[in-house]
């Protein structure tokens, strides 16, 4: 029988369990951790430790990895500052369900706990902002417990668990184990649905004539997009996407619509606003894809809503048809269960089509440049057209997030990489260093504005110090252009605490963490230069300055409708109060 302390216990298992990156800030482990580790575990082809800058950006890391691999990012740190600083990183992960765990290990704590730190209460500061916690109090419960928020990060609806182990836990002996985790009490993962909802939901796609398919991130998530494919090319469904569903669905299949939401197309709003059936498949009707006007949403359609978690049905939009299920498994139970022979109605289908068509030629998606300053919509969509919608895309949360979703080709799953839940600042650029971690074939660019880069550009020691080859499109408008934008329309051009008087050499600080760098003004340079980037190895920032005046359109008007959108700064704004940014 094999005898271990707690630590060897804890790295053990999370070597057994195939944990590739242990994401981690500096001195987080302690002496006697750092010589278990180093002894016994650095050797391994697992448990590769990643030193980030700070506990936010090792959390954004792992995040990034989890989106883009589909495993459980791993973020280790210690009981102190280091446990608090990743609250901000697991409320994003938690809000877009991504596979997050971190272990909050006592490895320095006084025995005495006469250190202010050791008062921490981990578990209820996390407790809104996880799926679930654990407090480790007894060494024959640690591996089954690591294994358990491992299976719980992943399984179901993905989210965020905290793991709180106390010092006497990693200190103590207990001979090691590899429980099975086979069940969980009171843990139940819905897959199939009901007959009796298949059946109901069966009904109404047969009867629909203006029917559309409403996919989330639960698209991507449960690996759905052939059978999805399947389904509505069988039946001729239009299929739109929100922010998190995109990659979810190829952008040349001739059923997608684009995508939805407060700067979605207007042929994909005006589509769902029109529609007498909605098809919603894991996601989860929130303001920036509805316009938050809930009562309002797709008037003269009925809604069946497909979803893992069945909080999410009912809560801002009334259902007529809930099914509670993986969206995989539910996509093909509907295509099993609709008879071979049946076949929508022809002329009704043409004319939903026609009619799409029409709006997306009254007001198409296209990036147009024009003048001497670079536009970001251009910028973004000659990207876009460079690397054929095939690399990974990391963004950071304002203007630019939008223009990647609507000028980025997303061609396959899980390379669309945003927080679209929380919206944090600061997020990009770690977050795209754990992707490239974890797909290290594939192209991975961090697409930051100027002011989400500030917030974590302190991560270049990490992605140089392990030789990552990462790009990173620094978009320069001076601005948190979001913010400056919200002001143009909703207040009266009072621009307050949005512009940059004092905005850093962003070339210059890339070089002093030993990164290529470069900086692109002018239209001209812009394709050839980026194409430069590309080509060269290494960490390379490429820093484009862009007209600062641009505004992201088209837009939700506040307190509207789907149908109800804004296409340039001409047009009259409605009254009624001003919209809450966040």
């Amino acid at each position: 029988m094999l005898f271990m302390n707690g630590l060897e216990i804890f790295f053990k298992t999370l070597e057994k369990e195939k944990v590739e990156f242990l994401f981690s800030p500096p001195n987080s482990f302690g002496k006697q951790a750092e010589d278990i580790f180093e002894k016994k575990f650095s050797k391994s082809k697992y448990l590769e430790r990643i030193i980030s800058g700070t506990e936010q950006g090792a959390s954004h890391m792992a995040d990034g990895y989890a989106r883009v691999t589909g495993k459980p990012g791993v973020v280790v740190c210690d009981s102190d500052t280091s446990a608090t600083n990743t609250i901000t990183g697991l409320q994003t992960a938690n809000m877009d369900s991504a596979s997050l765990v971190v272990f909050v290990c006592h490895f320095n704590e006084d025995k005495d706990l006469t250190n202010i730190f050791e008062h921490i209460d981990h578990i209820g500061i996390s407790r809104s902002c996880t799926k679930h916690n654990f407090l480790v109090t007894k060494i024959s419960d640690l591996s089954r417990i690591i294994r358990e928020a491992l299976h719980l990060s992943v399984t179901g609806r993905p989210g965020t668990i905290l793991v709180d182990i106390s010092r006497e836990v990693l200190q103590d002996k207990e001979s090691f184990t590899f429980p099975s985790i086979d069940k969980i009490s009171g843990y139940i993962v819905p897959k199939l649905a009901p007959k009796k909802d298949i059946k109901k939901a069966v009904k109404l796609i047969m009867e629909a004539k203006r029917p559309i398919v409403f996919g989330g991130g639960g698209i991507v998530i449960s690996e759905a997009t052939q059978a999805l494919q399947k389904f509505a090319n069988r039946l001729k469904i239009p299929v739109t996407l929100t922010l998190m569903g995109l990659g979810g669905y190829p952008p040349d299949d001739p059923m997608r619509v684009s995508w939805i939401g407060m700067h979605g197309s207007y042929f994909a709003n005006m589509a769902v606003h029109n529609s007498d059936l909605v098809i919603c498949i894991g996601a989860r009707f929130d303001d920036r894809s509805t316009g938050g006007v809930f009562d309002k949403f797709a008037p003269g359609a009925k809604v069946i809503h497909i979803d893992i978690d069945p909080s999410t049905i009912n809560k801002n939009i009334k259902v007529h048809c809930p099914v509670v299920g993986d969206a995989k498994s539910v996509i093909t139970q509907l295509d099993e269960s609709i008879p071979l022979e049946f076949k929508p109605d022809s002329n009704s289908r043409t004319d939903w089509f026609e009619q799409i068509k029409d709006w997306e030629a009254n007001h198409p998606t296209v990036a147009i440049q024009k003048g001497k300053q670079i536009k970001t919509s251009f910028a973004i969509d000659t990207i876009s057209k460079i690397t054929k919608g095939k690399a990974v895309v990391v963004t950071d949360v304002g203007q630019h997030q939008m223009w990647v979703a609507q000028y980025y080709q997303f061609e396959n799953p899980r390379n669309q990489v945003t927080s679209g839940g929380l919206g944090t600042m600061g997020f990009g650029f770690p977050a795209a260093i754990g992707a490239k971690l974890g797909r290290p074939r594939d192209m991975v660019l961090a697409v930051c504005g100027d002011g989400s880069f500030q917030m974590n550009m302190q991560e270049f020691s990490t992605a140089v110090e392990n030789n990552l080859d990462l790009k990173i499109i620094l978009i320069n408008n001076g601005h948190h252009g979001m913010v400056r934008q919200w002001q143009t329309l909703f207040f009266n051009k009072n621009y307050s605490c949005c512009k940059f008087d004092l905005n850093p050499d962003y070339v210059k600080i890339a070089q002093s963490y030993g990164a290529k760098s470069f900086r692109i003004d002018s239209p001209k340079q812009l394709e050839s230069s980026i194409k430069e980037g590309f080509s060269t190895k290494g960490v390379v920032l490429m820093e484009i300055v862009v007209d600062h005046t641009e505004m992201v359109y088209p837009m939700l008007t506040p307190g509207g409708t789907m149908d109800d959108m804004l296409f340039s700064p001409d047009d009259p704004i409605p009254d009624g109060p001003i919209p809450d940014m966040s």
